[in-house]
């Protein structure tokens, strides 16, 4: 078995009542083993509730293990052969060069034998690497012959499985496979950071509001705190609205009303451990409140940083200051003169509001449609209109940067939030006046035991 193992996982939504998960239970779409020797598989996990009736366990991750060690040799000799092809017909055309050249050579072996005879110990060169790929052949030769002993046993090992099905007891069988469902279930929370790799949706939760606006749910809350905040508008409002799940917020039957003592500026509002952190109106304060207390926790000055539309996303609305979580923490997303406008990354003391560090970037904030951290890493779109993408990504693990390609539907033509949460893996989005939620698949790189 290779010693790491990478999935690219895509997570239900969370606390919707429209279904967008596979319901088909745990399935491997695909797999295949890049140059290190990893296994890449496509995986999709099944809803909390799915029951599949499994047998034996310990047998069936036997069984498991062999497929995948069959399906990673497959592969294997399948990308050798096809390396291999490549030789062959490269071999073929130099055979053909070197006919020709023998050809010449007769015909005037005198005047052109120097010239020639070095051409032809080049030719002869190039061939050279024919050598080990007609050994590697007589390999995979043998491991064909030990797939075929591989799948005879596997073959008795299912029979054998399926004869003894009959003789477990239903309920025992299905407790085994809901304790196996819990462990996957803890393996998948194991998963908390990984790379973007695509965008799926919308799904429309709501519409409500003016054209910008702001809502969002508590990365930080216990699976059984659904709450959803509502902030509508991005300039001259106090008011934040509580609902107790979406169902409510959906229904529009408010739990609590919150009348902040400040004035908000933008929509990059974020609610973080039970707290709502936000921009003061007109400066660069970030302000702590507590939705427990009613009260503000803490206040601090971003150094250096543009306000009131000095540098703002593209869409304007004093959208100069973005605050936003992750699975690290909590950050802030603005500009600087010193930065010459472009982008600098803050990462929060989540009491204090001290910056922690900072990560300069040369990404100007003006050419932002918006952006979002996953796992420590910044993703920027490149407009808030039609036809935006995932243009750009800054690393705070590596402080490097990549530009990217990763469309995603602006189904109602104007973004002016867009808000990754780590616990519902989705993105929160106001399209329009429009409440969203984009999915989100990430590239996670699994280590096991074997690693070292």
């Amino acid at each position: 078995m290779a010693s790491g193992v990478q999935r690219v996982l895509e997570r239900p939504f969370i606390h919707l009542e429209t279904q967008i998960s596979p319901k088909e239970g745990w399935q491997v779409y695909s797999s295949a083993q890049d140059p290190d020797g990893r296994c890449i598989c496509t995986v999709v996990a099944p809803e909390q509730n799915l029951c599949s009736r499994d047998a034996k366990s310990r047998q069936l991750r036997q069984l498991l293990e062999k497929v995948q060690n069959m399906s990673q040799s497959i592969e294997v000799l399948n990308l050798r052969t096809q390396r291999d092809f490549q030789y062959v017909l490269k071999m073929e055309t130099q055979m053909k060069g070197l006919k020709a050249k023998f050809r010449q050579i007769e015909d005037d072996r005198k005047t052109l034998m120097t010239k020639h005879f070095q051409e032809l110990k080049e030719k002869m060169d190039e061939l050279l690497p024919l050598i080990p790929v007609l050994e590697q052949y007589k390999t995979d030769a043998k491991l064909i012959t030990q797939f075929k002993e591989e799948i005879r046993n596997l073959s008795t090992v299912l029979t054998g499985i399926q004869e003894e099905i009959g003789a477990y007891d239903y309920d025992e069988l299905h407790q085994r496979v809901l304790s196996l469902e819990t462990r996957l279930r803890d393996c998948m929370k194991k998963l908390t950071c990984g790379k973007l790799m695509k965008i799926t949706g919308p799904i429309t939760v709501k519409i409500s509001g003016t054209r910008f606006g702001a809502w969002m749910t508590d990365p930080l809350a216990s699976e059984k705190n659904n709450r959803v905040w509502y902030m509508d508008s991005y300039t001259n409002n106090k008011i934040v609205r509580e609902y107790k799940s979406i169902a409510d917020f959906v229904s529009g039957a408010e739990s609590r009303t919150y009348n902040l003592p400040f004035k908000w500026a933008g929509t990059n509002h974020v609610v973080y451990n039970g707290s709502l952190y936000f921009n003061k109106y007109q400066s660069n304060i970030i302000i702590k409140y507590s939705f427990d207390t009613g009260r503000v926790l803490a206040q601090r000055s971003l150094e250096y940083a543009g306000f009131h539309n000095v540098y703002p996303y593209t869409w304007g609305g004093f959208s100069d200051i973005d605050l936003m979580a992750d699975e690290i923490g909590l950050w802030a997303v603005y500009a600087t003169n010193q930065n010459a406008g472009n982008i600098v990354i803050s990462q929060l003391n989540q009491d204090t509001l001290e910056v922690l560090k900072s990560w300069s970037t040369g990404y100007p904030k003006r050419s932002a449609g918006e952006s979002f951290m996953i796992c420590g890493t910044l993703y920027v779109t490149n407009s808030h209109l039609t036809g935006a993408k995932v243009y750009y990504s800054y690393s705070t693990k590596t402080s490097t940067y990549e530009y990217t390609d990763i469309p995603f539907h602006n189904q109602y033509f104007h973004i002016s939030m867009l808000d990754y949460n780590a616990r519902d893996r989705a993105l929160y989005a106001w399209n329009n006046g429009h409440q969203v939620l984009f999915n989100v698949t990430l590239f996670h790189v699994i280590k096991t035991e074997d690693d070292t």
